[in-house]
C-alpha cells in the first residue's frame, strides 16, 4: 500500500505503545499522522495481560478505555503461596479510596490491542502495513523534516516521529541512541533470569481457589516463581484465531526457569511445559498424584515462549535528527514482567508524550521559532519514570529469588523462610494489604 509523501506525525510501531499514541493524538485534536508497523497482522500472542489502575485511568483520559473494560477480568487480589499453603494475599478492593478503576484489567495482550485497534479504526484511521523502516536523514529543504525511508522503497517526510517499535527499535538505532541497563545486568539473582510463559487447557479442568477468575496467583519455590492466571473462556477466540478452537477454560502460566536447568526452548512444547507445571506450579493444576488427589494434564497447548527478566533503559527519549523523534515502550525501555508494570508504562509513556506533541504543533503553528522545551519536559519525565520503574521492579525480582538455603550452619533459617514468615504476620494487617494494591496500581507511578 502506498504511504503519503508527507506527514506532521509518523509513528512506528502498532502495538499498544504505538495504537494508543495514535489514540491521544486523535484525541487532542491532531489528525494529520500515519502510523505503520513492519508485520502483516497485528499481535496474535497473549504476552502481557495486566492492564493496572493508573493505566485504565490514562486511557478513560483520551475516551479509549470502554472496549477493554466491557471485555476484561476485573481483578480482585494478587495470592502468593508457596506448594502447599498460602502466604499471603492482598485484595484490590483498597483502591476505590484512590481510582475510579480499583482494580487490574486481566486482558491477553492481543484482546488490548484488537480493542485498541477498532477505537482506533472507529476514528477513520487504519495503520498501514507491512511497511518496515530502514533509513532516516534530515531533509534538505526544511532543517526540522526527517526524510523516513522504507524497506519497500517508499519514503516519508515527517515532522515529529513516535519510536513505538519493539525493543529491538529500528529508531532508536538509525537515531544512535544507547540502549542498557541503568545501574548493572548483575543485580538481580540468576535464578530469575530467564522466564518461560505459556496459556495452555487442562484435562480434567482443575478444580479450587486457584483456577477461578479474577485472581493473580504466584506461587514461591526453592529456585522459582511462579505465576497462574485464570482466564476462563472469555478470551478464547482471540486467544486460538489461529490454532485449534476451544471452549475449556484457558489459564496463563509462567515460570522462571533456573539456570541450571538449561535454556528454554524458544516456544516450549507442551512436554515442556508439563514438566514445568508439575516442578513448580501449584498443586491443583499438577498431574502429580502425590500433590493433587484430582491430577490434571495440559490438553492444548495454545501458545508459550521464553524471556529473559534483564533491564535496559534509552540514553535519552527525544532527539531531533531533522525531525523530533521519541522513542515510547519497549523502544524507550524493557524490564521484568515483575508487577506487571511494562506494557502500563508503554500505554501511559505514549497517552501522555501524544498530548504533548499536540501542544508543540500548535505553538508550532502561532510561532515557528518556538523551542523544544515542552517536549524535552515530557521525556525527561517519562524516562524518570521509567527509571523509577525498573528499580521497582528489580526490588521486586530481588524479594522473590531469596533461596531457601540456611544462611549460614549456625542459622536453622533462610532468608525465603524469613520472608514468608514475614508475609504471613505482615499480610494479616490491612495497611500492608493496601500498600501492596497500592504499589501494583501504578497510581504513584503515573
Amino acid at each position: 500500500m502506498s504511504l503519503p509523501e508527507n506527514t506532521t506525525v509518523l509513528i512506528v510501531g502498532a502495538g499498544p505503545a504505538g495504537l494508543t499514541a495514535a489514540l491521544s493524538l486523535a484525541y487532542h485534536g491532531c489528525r494529520d499522522f500515519v502510523i505503520v508497523d513492519a508485520t502483516v497482522e497485528g499481535q496474535n500472542a497473549s504476552r502481557a495481560y495486566s492492564i493496572n489502575s493508573a493505566t485504565v485511568e490514562a486511557l478513560a483520559s483520551i475516551d479509549a478505555a470502554d472496549g477493554l473494560l466491557s471485555q476484561a477480568i476485573k481483578a480482585k487480589s494478587i495470592r502468593i503461596a508457596s506448594r502447599g499453603s498460602q502466604i499471603f494475599e492482598a485484595k484490590f478492593d483498597p483502591l476505590t479510596k484512590y481510582s475510579a478503576y480499583p482494580y487490574p484489567l486481566v486482558t491477553p495482550q492481543n484482546v488490548t490491542e484488537l480493542a485498541l485497534g477498532q477505537k482506533l479504526k472507529s476514528l477513520g484511521v487504519k495503520v498501514q502495513r507491512p511497511h518496515r523502516v530502514v533509513g532516516m536523514k534530515q531533509s534538505e529543504k526544511d532543517s526540522q523534516i526527517t526524510d523516513v525511508s522504507f524497506e519497500d522503497g517508499q519514503m516519508i517526510r515527517a515532522r515529529y516521529i513516535i519510536g513505538a517499535d519493539g525493543a529491538r527499535s529500528s529508531i532508536r538505532t538509525i537515531a544512535g541512541i544507547g540502549f542498557c541497563d541503568p545501574e548493572s545486568p548483575n543485580l538481580v539473582s540468576d535464578v530469575l533470569s530467564q522466564m518461560v510463559a505459556a496459556d495452555v487447557t487442562f484435562e480434567p479442568e482443575p478444580t479450587g481457589p486457584l483456577t477461578l477468575e479474577g485472581h493473580l496467583n504466584g506461587t514461591i519455590s526453592s529456585d522459582s516463581f511462579f505465576m497462574l492466571i485464570p482466564f476462563g473462556n472469555r478470551f478464547n477466540v482471540e486467544l486460538t484465531r489461529d490454532g485449534e478452537p476451544t471452549t475449556k477454560s484457558v489459564f496463563r502460566v509462567s515460570c522462571a526457569i533456573p539456570v541450571k536447568k538449561g535454556e528454554p526452548p524458544h516456544a516450549p512444547p507442551k512436554e515442556y511445559i508439563q514438566d514445568m507445571i508439575d516442578t513448580y506450579g501449584p498443586a491443583c493444576i499438577t498431574s502429580d498424584s502425590s500433590l493433587n488427589r484430582a491430577p490434571v494434564k495440559i490438553d492444548q497447548l495454545i501458545w508459550s515462549t521464553r524471556f529473559r527478566t534483564h533491564s535496559a533503559i534509552a540514553d535519552r527519549t527525544f532527539t531531533r535528527l531533522g525531525a523530533a523523534i521519541f522513542l515510547v515502550g519497549d523502544a524507550a525501555h524493557v524490564h521484568s514482567p515483575a508487577g506487571g508494570q511494562g506494557m502500563n508504562l508503554a500505554i501511559r509513556d505514549a497517552i501522555f508524550l501524544a498530548e504533548a506533541v499536540t501542544k508543540h504543533i500548535q505553538a508550532f503553528a502561532e510561532n515557528p521559532d518556538v523551542d523544544d522545551t515542552i517536549l524535552q519536559e515530557i521525556a525527561e519525565a517519562r524516562h524518570a519514570r521509567a527509571l523509577e520503574t525498573i528499580n521497582f521492579t528489580k526490588k521486586l525480582l530481588k524479594l522473590a529469588s531469596l533461596g531457601y538455603d540456611r544462611y549460614a550452619w549456625w542459622m536453622p533459617f533462610s532468608w525465603a523462610s524469613i520472608r514468608d514468615l514475614t508475609l504471613r504476620i505482615l499480610g494479616r494487617f490491612h495497611f500492608v494489604q493496601s500498600s501492596v494494591a497500592w504499589g501494583m496500581s501504578g497510581l504513584g507511578r503515573r
